[in-house]
């Protein structure tokens, strides 16, 4: 899965529920995503919080294969900045 095809599956969650915090996934040399309010873009902007994920496991998040709070403590997910705001990413993925 690209991460345009990831970026389109966050944008369907923020199209039901707008944020009201920013948050980035920085997959590192493979790119990133920011989503603020109501729109996501592929884009390495200041956030709120940022999330560092391998795109692999960003893929296995949002199919539901990898747990956010397992991968947090297993250090698959790595949070810098706002960790209230990583908490609302639940809201996106259903």
């Amino acid at each position: 899965m690209a991460l345009a095809d990831i970026r389109d599956r966050f944008q369907r969650g923020l199209d039901r529920k707008p944020l009201d915090d920013s948050i980035k996934f920085d997959c590192g040399g493979e790119g990133a995503i920011t989503l603020h309010g109501t729109e996501a873009r592929l884009a390495d902007e200041p956030a709120d919080c940022t999330i560092h994920i391998s795109q692999a496991n960003l893929e296995k998040l949002v199919a539901g294969k990898l747990n956010p709070m397992t991968a947090f403590a297993t250090g698959k997910i790595k949070v810098s900045g706002d960790m209230k705001v990583a908490l609302k990413l639940s809201q996106l993925l259903k």
